[in-house]
Formats: structure tokens, sequence, C-alpha cells
């Protein structure tokens, strides 16, 4: 191979895809939606091409059509991060923040997948791979949802094998404890049961619900007490919160000074590969994490973030989330099941191990 491999076209896609929950919605405690839109990403060079993706709305793939696509085309294939710096130039003006990291994410992923599939190598053994598996946790638990839909994911996913579970909490306090006791109760005491408020409650109610769900219910995770731009309430229910009862937080960051924010805030940090810049910014992020000796959580899109986070040594968990594990099944062949309670990417699968289904996608296109 060449010592160089030039980019020769960057092209984006966005397909609209309606949620299974009740009557069309899904719901945790501060919002509702009815579908998740995917933003795919194709880069082609030497032959091959590579697949990146995000979870956003579909201005995203406007954004790399017009202002990341002729920014990386000519680029070194083999050289990601070299083009992550540029497409983090190319957005100063237009915002790097949002939809501009989340953007930028998409197609570093595809490089990277790329870059794997020139150099015929799974993605997660291009990386400084300090794992070849990640530990995941069953995701989803909608506050949307009624009591036997709920138990039936729990059922689900203990089948699988998952030993951690968490559901979305704290749209309406009060109806929690029924249902907790629900998901206790279907999982067994030997499962870790987590809890996501997504920024829902005050301070003191976070207070008052992380005993609770600590005491009554041993729920040893909690998510987004409260919104994750509150850092001192972040730090006051880790500080003042249950021993056993970890907070986390991060999802939402997209550069890396949104989690050196965090660190002194939360017992486990979160991270979002489709968000925080891909591949690239995820090396970075599991730097901080290393630096700080906190613990790592990946959050969402399982297809990408189970090479990705063999990289990060303080890695705890990957969130298999329902809505991301059923739309990347519809999105692509390749896609992994869970093993022992975790994620094993394909060794002989070179990149991501993923093909399109277009045909499969074209009737969601936006």
């Amino acid at each position: 191979m060449s010592e160089t491999v030039p980019i020769e076209a960057v092209t984006a896609h966005a397909f609209e895809i309606p949620t299974d929950g009740p009557d069309g919605k899904e719901q945790d405690g501060t919002l509702t939606w009815a579908s998740t839109t995917i933003v795919v990403v194709e880069v082609t060079a030497g032959g091959r091409t590579g697949i990146g993706y995000t979870y956003t709305d579909a201005a995203a793939a406007q954004l790399i059509s017009t202002k990341l696509a002729d920014t990386v085309t000519g680029a070194d294939a083999l050289a990601p991060a070299a083009a992550w710096r540029t497409m983090q130039v190319e957005l100063r003006n237009a915002g790097k923040p949002g939809i501009g990291s989340m953007a930028v994410s998409a197609v570093d992923i595809a490089l990277w997948d790329l870059k794997a599939k020139l150099l015929q190598q799974p993605l997660y053994r291009l990386l400084p791979a300090f794992r070849d598996e990640v530990p995941i946790y069953g995701s989803g638990g909608f506050t949307n949802y009624p009591l036997s839909r709920l138990t039936e994911q729990v059922s689900e996913w203990a089948a699988a094998g998952l030993p951690r579970m968490k559901i979305k909490t704290s749209r309406d306090p009060e109806s929690d404890p029924q249902r907790l006791t629900a998901v206790r109760a279907e999982a067994g005491d030997g499962v870790e049961l987590f809890t996501d408020a997504n920024g829902a409650l005050t301070r003191k109610a976070a207070l008052y619900w992380a005993d609770r769900f600590a005491a009554d219910w041993g729920v040893c995770w909690f998510e987004e007490p409260v919104s994750s731009d509150d850092k001192t309430g972040l730090r006051l229910v880790r500080d003042r919160g249950p021993a056993g009862l970890d907070v986390a937080a991060g999802e939402y960051g997209f550069q890396l000074p949104d989690f050196a924010a965090l660190v002194d805030a939360v017992d486990c940090l979160q991270a979002d590969v489709t968000r925080c810049g891909g591949i690239t910014g995820l090396l970075q992020v599991s730097g901080l994490s290393e630096a700080h000796q906190i613990d790592l959580s990946g959050h969402c899109a399982p297809a990408v973030s189970a090479h990705a986070f063999c990289a990060a040594p303080h890695v705890r968990h990957l969130e298999y989330f329902h809505t991301h594990v059923r739309l990347e099944a519809m999105a692509f062949d390749g896609t992994l099941r869970p093993e022992g309670g975790a994620l094993r990417p394909d060794p002989g699968r070179p990149g991501l191990g993923l093909d399109v289904k277009w045909p499969d996608l074209e009737r969601y296109r936006v």
C-alpha cells in the first residue's frame, strides 16, 4: 500500500425511524419522542468504503455535505486524527458543540472504519485496545411503558444473560416505587439495578430519591439525577447520597472541556462516541478519565461503541439501549449480540464489521 491513500468521496444520508413504544412513542424523565433519526456517512478511498453514524437531527447530514465533505476529501485515509483536526477548524464559525460535534463524530467513525478496512483489521485491534470485549447493561424501561411491557423487557434482558439493567425514572416520581418493585421482582436480587432521571429532579428531590432507590430496591447507579448542566447539583447528590449508589453523567458531552467539568462531580463519567467527536474524540475523553482515575461508561450506539470502548482503560460498561439496538439491527448487517453479559467485536470482520441495509432503510430516508 502507498504511503497515503487519498479520500475520494464523503456522502451523508439521514433516516428517520419510528419508535416501537406505546402509542408510537418513547418517554423518559424530560422528553417524549416518536422517532429517532440516524445519520449514516460513507467515506471512500482505495477501493473501500468506511461507514460511520450518529443519532441526531437530519441537519447534521446537510452540515456534513456543505461543510465537512470537501474538507475531508483528498485527505489521507490512513490518518483519521489529522482529518478530525481539520474538521474542527472548519466548524469554528458554524459551531463545534451539538450538531457540529455529532457530524464530526459520524465522519470520524467512518474514517476509522475505512482505515481498518484498508489495513484488513477489525477496528478494535487497530486501536490501543485494552480488552476484546465490553461489559454491557440492558437499558430502556421508558416511563410510558405499562408494567407488562416493562417486566417483559426485563425478562428479555435476563434471558440474554445481562447482569445489569437500567430503567427511566422521575417523569412521575410517585409511580416509580411500583415500577421499581416490579422490575426488581422480575430481575431478581442478583441483578445490578440502575436508574436514569434524565435531569428531571431538583437537587433535594434527587437526594430523597437517591436514598429510597438504594434502600428499597438496591439501586446502585443514578444517572443524571439533576441536569448535567448543574455540576453543583451532581456533586451534591454524589457527596451526600448513600454509599454504593454511583452518580453518573456525561452523555451530552461534545467537546473535551465538557468532560473536564464533570470529573469532579460524578462517580462515573459517561461518553457517547457518536457525540463526542467519534473515535478520535473518545480517545481523548478516555485519557481524561485515566488521568483522573475515574471510570468511563459508554453511552448507547452499541455497534460502534463495542469497538471504541475496548480502547478505554477505565471502562466500566456500555449501555445496550433498546432503541439503538433495534435501529442498528434494522440498519446494518453484522451487529453484535450479547455473550456472557458483554459485547465482543468479531475479530474476523474488518472495520466495524457492518454492512448497511440500504434497501431496508430507503423508506425512512429524509
